[in-house]
């Protein structure tokens, strides 16, 4: 009887999917991960060791005189090394949020694209990385990496792309960006051969919102494209087209349902 009615009284959502995800939603999680489990404790344990020393100074005046230099002592070392902590997370934190904004940007920017018949999807959680767009259309299916970094504040500064890697004026020379991309589309590739027992051909592409990108011959002919968001839907519009609308609904299901059942679970 007892367990007939713990049945009864178990409930679940009344969602049966999980709604998508939004643009920027792991970074968001990101900063509420640092924000809890970083700032947080450092800020209640400076709170806790300025009451101390407070209350030992009312202590000092007010009743037998105690001793609150020790304590005091104390209460400035933890709160130095707390607002060390915590101006490392403060950084932190806001380079995730200049991330996050490019990516809200970014997204923002390709949606205006739905009105061609694109498939838009943002935030796609992969195995320990996320991706953060994908379009599927007609000329293809495009796997989209948003970097957002700081500028100069003099001169001109661009990002030179020879199909290889990147030189960034003010950062150096960098190879990640394209090895995660590239990672990220043969990551989708499987999951959706998998998924259809079909094999689509996915482009890799980088985007740098706000960034003049000078591409060489050799960049122009890689695999890997990387532009200024704005140059995006031209680079597109020249593709031909290789996906039926059937395939295109099929990709966009089974992407979908991923999203939306990755981690559903009853409450």
């Amino acid at each position: 009887m007892a367990l007939r009615k713990n049945m009864k009284h178990k409930k679940k959502s009344p969602l049966k999917d999980k709604p998508l995800r939004y643009v920027g939603q792991s970074v968001d999680e990101k900063i509420d991960q640092l924000i809890n489990d970083g700032e947080l404790p450092y800020f209640l344990i400076s709170v806790l060791a300025f009451y101390l020393a407070g209350y030992e100074w009312w202590r000092y005046f007010n009743n037998p005189p105690p001793s609150p230099k020790i304590v005091t002592l104390l209460a400035i070392l933890i709160i130095a090394f707390s607002i060390y902590k915590i101006r490392k997370i403060r950084t932190k934190i806001k380079r995730l949020e200049l991330g996050r904004d490019g990516e809200r940007a970014v997204g923002q920017f390709l949606d205006n694209l739905r009105t061609n018949g694109y498939c838009i999807y943002h935030d796609i959680i992969g195995d320990r990385f996320n991706i953060d767009h994908v379009i599927i259309s007609k000329k293809g299916i495009y796997v989209i990496e948003t970097k957002t970094y700081s500028k100069p504040c003099n001169g001109n500064p661009k990002i030179y792309y020879d199909g290889k890697k990147l030189k960034i004026d003010g950062l150096g020379t960098l190879t990640k960006p394209i090895i995660q991309v590239n990672t990220s589309s043969q990551w989708l590739i499987k999951l959706l051969q998998k998924k259809t027992g079909k094999k689509f051909s996915i482009k890799p592409v980088i985007l740098f919102p706000g960034w003049f990108v000078h591409s060489t011959e050799e960049g122009k002919k890689a695999n890997t494209w990387v532009l200024n968001p704005k140059a995006l839907p031209t680079y597109i519009a020249n593709q031909p087209d290789i996906i039926s609308e059937e395939d295109i609904k099929l990709v966009s299901y089974c992407i979908s349902r991923y999203i939306r059942t990755k981690y559903s679970s009853c409450l």
